[in-house]
């Protein structure tokens, strides 16, 4: 989000997976609080914007994991295309990072066809 910020032009392709993966993860919170969601799985949000989205997420989900009693506790939803699921706490948890893992992978290689050299993602470049 900081090196999207401070470009002047950011690639469409880019835009439009940044903003699902930030969709997606309030779409799974709002499963798992029981709640409606906001937000449509491929709506595309102003990169300005995406901070503010992006905290609320965390928030939620931070909220989620310190109130859990059960990570291994059945959550039923339905999915954007209206049929019936139930899956485990903790799996939904975990693919909700391995989604924005597999997006972020496809936002680097966009950048880099559009010749912007991407900031590493690595996790272990994040805890230095």
């Amino acid at each position: 989000m900081e090196q999207f910020g401070q470009m002047d032009k950011v690639p469409k392709k880019s835009i439009k997976m940044f903003s699902h993966i930030l969709n997606s993860h309030h779409i799974w919170n709002q499963r798992i609080l029981g709640k409606t969601h906001e937000f449509e799985v491929w709506q595309k949000h102003a990169v300005e914007d995406w901070n503010d989205i992006h905290y609320d997420n965390q928030r939620s989900s931070f909220e989620i994991i310190t109130n859990a009693e059960d990570f291994n506790k059945r959550i039923d939803y339905t999915s954007t295309e209206g049929r019936a699921y139930s899956n485990d706490l903790k799996d939904i948890l975990f693919h909700i990072v391995n989604h924005a893992t597999h997006h972020r992978g496809q936002i680097v290689m966009d950048m880099r066809a559009s010749k912007i050299e991407p900031i590493p993602l690595d996790y272990i470049f994040y805890k230095r």
